[in-house]
């Protein structure tokens, strides 16, 4: 018998709502993803201010989550359970989301399940359709990784970048990490400063595969973000630095930077020591399946890089569709989904917490 779940997402600017079906063949579906972008109440100044999106969050929660009711075809009273990202995010954001999830689950006697939203991205890919303008479109979804044959996934975005071992969808153990800014992050402040339209990931994504599709390649090279030694960890912090004062240095002489050749310069580094810590993950642990997920895995030179290193390691690689790797509903959906079967159900004393990555 199929169950219906709501997942709801409000740990940075986006306030989202999706039902995902768990089909009776183990399949999980997505019968409806509704999502409401803050990216032009933010873009005034360059980046998201916390008090604005918890703002936001509180008047745009309860339209989004009735749309994504109303598309699924379904109510509360049809939901066998309410998952909600509880950290890590920003505090203000994720109280916003928790409490209103705590209120419509209680009131209503549904199981409410606290979602981590670093294993939720990782759900995504688990996925086996998405919803596209209300149309069911089959997607090829990932196998979940078991303690015989554990997945190796990239989580990259605007505030995490990880490297995780998964022998369950419940049971992850973090490999490496940033030890400071995310990747997503570096992309977005090196963007502002170059007088790229928030968020600058995206403009500097454009100009990167201008740059190189005309055959140029970058005068110069800039530092890796992969962590010298015996870690897989990352530092996104010097290559931002460096970046800066490049930038900085240009322009007291009256110069200014050609922004299509730093983008550029800027992939290149990131996704080469990107894929330079996944493969040697994929040594260390023997995986065969990678995963990856997260906003900045919608990078499209970083998802070509994964491809090919995939391809060179012969492992297979999942990718979810674009519409969900920002922060989305669905993700917290299947991942709520994966704390029921255990039985993870929260306590009415569910609280938002800003960290929660040293928990994986």
């Amino acid at each position: 018998m199929s169950k219906l779940i709501l997942g709801i997402e409000t740990s940075c600017d986006e306030t989202a709502a999706a039902v995902i079906e768990a089909a009776g063949d183990g399949r999980l579906i997505l019968r409806s993803s509704v999502v409401a972008s803050q990216i032009e109440l933010h873009r005034r100044f360059g980046g998201v201010v916390p008090e604005i999106a918890s703002r936001a969050h509180t008047e745009a929660i309860v339209r989004i989550t009735t749309e994504a009711l109303g598309r699924a075809g379904t109510s509360v009273d049809g939901l066998s359970g309410i998952g909600v990202t509880y950290t890590p995010g920003l505090i203000g954001a994720l109280l916003v989301g928790v409490n209103f999830a705590k209120a419509l689950a209680y009131s209503n006697g549904v199981p409410l399940v606290g979602v981590n939203h670093i294993k939720a991205h990782a759900a995504a890919t688990f996925i086996a359709a998405d919803a596209t303008k209300g149309a069911v479109q089959e997607l090829g979804a990932a196998p979940l990784p078991t303690e015989e044959s554990p997945a190796l996934a990239l989580i990259a975005s605007g505030g995490h970048t990880s490297i995780l071992l998964l022998r369950s969808p419940t049971d992850y153990r973090t490999l490496g990490r940033t030890r400071d800014d995310a990747m997503g992050e570096a992309f977005d402040k090196i963007g502002r400063v170059l007088g790229l339209p928030y968020p600058g990931g995206a403009a500097l994504d454009r100009l990167a595969a201008e740059f190189l599709e005309s055959g140029r390649t970058p005068s110069f090279t800039l530092p890796p973000v992969a962590i010298a030694g015996d870690t897989l960890d990352f530092s996104f912090s010097g290559l931002k630095t460096c970046v800066l004062d490049m930038i900085n240095h240009q322009r007291m002489k009256g110069e200014e930077p050609d922004p299509a050749e730093l983008a550029a310069a800027l992939t290149i580094t990131i996704t080469s020591s990107v894929t330079r810590r996944l493969e040697e993950a994929l040594e260390l642990t023997g995986a065969r399946t990678l995963f990856a997920a997260g906003g900045a895995t919608a990078n499209s030179h970083l998802r070509r890089a994964l491809a090919e290193l995939a391809a060179r390691r012969g492992v297979r690689l999942y990718l979810p569709p674009l519409s969900l790797c920002g922060d989305n509903g669905a993700m917290v959906a299947a991942q709520a989904y994966f704390e029921l079967l255990e039985g993870n159900v929260a306590p009415p004393s569910l609280n938002g917490l800003a960290t929660g990555e040293s928990e994986l």
